[in-house]
C-alpha cells in the first residue's frame, strides 16, 4: 500500500514539475547529519533518518549536480522532478555521516562552506548550544548582557533556552554577538568540543569524491548587518580561500541564514556577482524556475520524520513557487 502511495506522489510531482521555462527545480537544504538523536538539536536529522530520506530521493526523483541543474534550468532542459541536495556551513559529520550515504545511493550534493571554521573552529551558535549542554545549575542568568534568565533544569529546557538565546543574538552586530557568545561560554566553565567542523583534509576528500563545494562567507555573518566593503571581504576572501585549498573553481554561493531582506539586502546580491559567483541560493522556501533570479534561488527542508509525510511535503512544495514579495 505504501509503495502505491509513493508512486502516486511521484506522479503528482511529475505533473507539478511544469514545462519549458516553468520547469521547476527543488533544492533541499541540510546542515548536519548526526550520529544519533540529540535533545539539544531536535531540528537536526541523524544518520538513520538521512539514510531512508536519500533512498527515497534516489528512487523517486531526478537528483543532479548543482552545476548541471543550473545549466539545464537556464537552457530549459530540466527533467521532471528535478532536485538538488545542499549542505550549509561545513560540519564534520557531512563527511563522516552524510557522504557515505550519498555515495551509497549514487547521489550528488553541494556543500557550502564557511571557511573560517575549518580545522577546529566552532560556529557561534554551536558555542551557545554546547555551553548549555554542560552548564551547571538550573537557571542561566544573562541579564548582564541584556538577555533574560533562562530555565535550564532539563534537557528540553536547555534546548528551548538555546533556541531563544540564538534568536535573540543572531542579528546583532557580529562583534557584539561574539562578545555575548564568549560570555556564555565563560559561564559553562568546561572545555567545549573543537571537532564539530570539517578539517581541510576532509573537505578536500569531499571534493575528490565528486561532491561540489560552494562558498558561504568566512565567518557566517548576517550580511545585512555589514557594510558593502565588509560583505565583499567576507564573500571574496571565502571564495579565494576555498579555491586555494581545493585547486578548483568555486562557482556557487549560499547566503548565511539566507532570508531575503532580513539576512541579506538587494544591493548585496551584486557583491556576490562581482566576486565571480555564477548563482546563489537563499533559504526562502519554495521551488525555482528559469524565470526566477538565479542569484536568489529557493530552498526547502522537509522536516518530517516519517517517510510518507516526508514525500507528501515534497509533493506539496512542488506547487509552491518562490516569491520575493
Amino acid at each position: 500500500m505504501q509503495a502505491l502511495l509513493f508512486m502516486a506522489l511521484q506522479l503528482l510531482c511529475t505533473l507539478a514539475s511544469g514545462l519549458g521555462k516553468r520547469k521547476k527545480l527543488f533544492i533541499l537544504i541540510f546542515h548536519r547529519v548526526l550520529d544519533g538523536p540529540d535533545s539539544l538539536r531536535p531540528w537536526e536529522i541523524d544518520s538513520e533518518t538521512f539514510a531512508w530520506q536519500m533512498a527515497l530521493i534516489a528512487k523517486y526523483f531526478n537528483v543532479m549536480a548543482f552545476s548541471e541543474a543550473i545549466e539545464r534550468m537556464e537552457n530549459h532542459t530540466l527533467p521532471s522532478r528535478a532536485m538538488c541536495i545542499t549542505f550549509d556551513d561545513g560540519y564534520a559529520d557531512n563527511y563522516t555521516n552524510a557522504l557515505p550515504i550519498l555515495l551509497q545511493n549514487k547521489l550528488s550534493a553541494i556543500f557550502f562552506i564557511a571557511s573560517g571554521y575549518l580545522d577546529g573552529g566552532r560556529m557561534w551558535n554551536d558555542s551557545v548550544i554546547e555551553s548549555l549542554r554542560v552548564m551547571p545549575g538550573s537557571r542561566l542568568d544573562l541579564s548582564k548582557i541584556g538577555l533574560d534568565s533562562y530555565d535550564i533544569s532539563s534537557e528540553q529546557k536547555k534546548a528551548d533556552s538555546a533556541i531563544a538565546i540564538i534568536q535573540n543574538i543572531k542579528h546583532l552586530d557580529p562583534d557584539v554577538r561574539t562578545q555575548h557568545t564568549d560570555y556564555i561560554v565563560s559561564l559553562a566553565k568546561k572545555e567545549l568540543p573543537h571537532d564539530l567542523m570539517l578539517s581541510s583534509q576532509q573537505l578536500a576528500k569531499l571534493h575528490v569524491s565528486g561532491m561540489e563545494i560552494g562558498g558561504h562567507t568566512v565567518s557566517h555573518p548576517i550580511l545585512a548587518t555589514l557594510s558593502l566593503d565588509a560583505v565583499k571581504q567576507e564573500v571574496c576572501d571565502n571564495k579565494a580561500s576555498l579555491e586555494r585549498l581545493l585547486s578548483a573553481q568555486v562557482r556557487f554561493f549560499a547566503y548565511p541564514n539566507g532570508k531575503p531582506g532580513q539576512d541579506y539586502l538587494p544591493e548585496q546580491v551584486h557583491v556576490i556577482k562581482n566576486c565571480g559567483y555564477e548563482a546563489a541560493v537563499s533559504t526562502l522556501p519554495g521551488v525555482s524556475t528559469a524565470l526566477d533570479d538565479p542569484w536568489q534561488l529557493a530552498r526547502f527542508t522537509p522536516w518530517d520524520k516519517h517517510p510518507l509525510k516526508f514525500m507528501l511535503r515534497i509533493a506539496i512544495e512542488y506547487f509552491q513557487l518562490k516569491r520575493l514579495y
